[in-house]
């Protein structure tokens, strides 16, 4: 307890993890959802773009939503579940990390698996609105982890935050790397890795010091990428320490409100040290369901509503 039982039984089409996976990625389209872009200034003077959605009435409730590696706010998983909760009477931060806007940074550095500073400045600029009384967080994937990071660690969380739905989260992110580096998932590190490089190249327009054009032919995997960028840029010794301190797994014990995470068991982005039971069983806010289908940010559902869409407003619901 609270290990959840779960009912998510998709069409036998979707019952394939990878294309469960790649529809949701690829092919499905979400439409009717206003976005208004508000630019958030860092403490560090860097800047982070938020599409804002509203309930068709004033409310209290807010969610913050996170997206995935090299996702954002206009991935179609941000807006389904953007859309279905702004229904439901809940306005939306959709949170854009650095870089991900369409928007270059200002700084060196950009965003990655552990960054809760950045998350915790969204927090605070909501709490200054003086509006919103319920808070919730709602991460995808790296976004998953980046908010149970958040909320396990060491710090005193503001009363507002009430509650949290993590999907599909690498929380052990060297399991994680570990999966992605296998055969079975080529296309998707090789994908992973070309939009990543893209970036790389643009920032060495700006921090041409700091980038070589041998730099980048050398980074041949995802690993590489984290080895030379992703650690130096954020303070870490390299991609093992990288992985090591931003994991989530190790602040799980420490989370102190209702938190759902759905990770399917056929998602091929994750290892079994990604599945915490044992923490989950002995711990009073953390809620494990692991439905059998449902690939990585997958979870098929009739409607265009997946089926993670509609148990994030149920959960939200519940506590709310």
């Amino acid at each position: 307890m609270p290990l959840l039982d779960s009912t998510y039984n998709p069409p036998l089409f979707f019952k394939n993890g990878h294309l469960s996976t790649i529809y949701s990625g690829l092919v499905r389209k979400v439409a009717d959802l206003k976005q208004i872009r508000i630019r958030i200034t860092l403490p560090d003077s860097d800047f982070l773009d938020t599409d804002w959605s509203y309930a068709s009435s004033p409310t209290n409730k807010l969610v913050i939503i996170i997206h995935g590696l090299e996702g954002s706010s206009k991935r179609a998983y941000m807006k389904g579940s953007a859309k279905n909760l702004t229904e439901s009477g809940y306005d939306i931060c959709a949170i854009n990390l650095r870089g991900c806007s369409g928007s270059e940074n200002k700084l060196f550095r950009s965003y990655h698996s552990g960054a809760t500073e950045d998350l915790h400045a969204v927090v605070e600029h909501v709490l200054e609105l003086d509006k919103y009384q319920n808070v919730y967080l709602h991460g995808f994937s790296l976004g998953g982890n980046l908010l149970l990071k958040y909320l396990g660690e060491k710090r005193e969380l503001p009363t507002e935050i009430k509650g949290a739905v993590a999907i599909s989260v690498p929380c052990q992110l060297a399991d994680s790397l570990h999966q992605l580096l296998q055969f079975k998932n080529a296309l998707y590190a090789k994908r992973f890795k070309g939009n990543l490089l893209l970036k790389l190249k643009q920032k060495q327009q700006s921090f041409p010091d700091l980038i070589s054009d041998s730099d980048i032919e050398n980074i041949k995997t995802l690993k590489d990428f984290d080895d030379f960028y992703t650690s130096k840029a954020h303070g870490f010794t390299d991609a093992m320490d990288y992985y090591a301190k931003s994991s989530s797994l190790q602040f799980l014990e420490n989370i102190s409100v209702p938190t759902l995470i759905i990770n399917a068991l056929n998602d091929s982005f994750l290892g079994s040290e990604c599945y915490p039971i044992e923490i989950a069983k002995h711990h009073r806010n953390l809620f494990l369901e692991m439905p059998k289908y449902g690939g990585h940010v997958g979870f098929y559902g009739n409607n265009n509503l997946t089926y993670a869409e509609r148990r994030t407003l149920e959960f939200l619901d519940n506590i709310a």
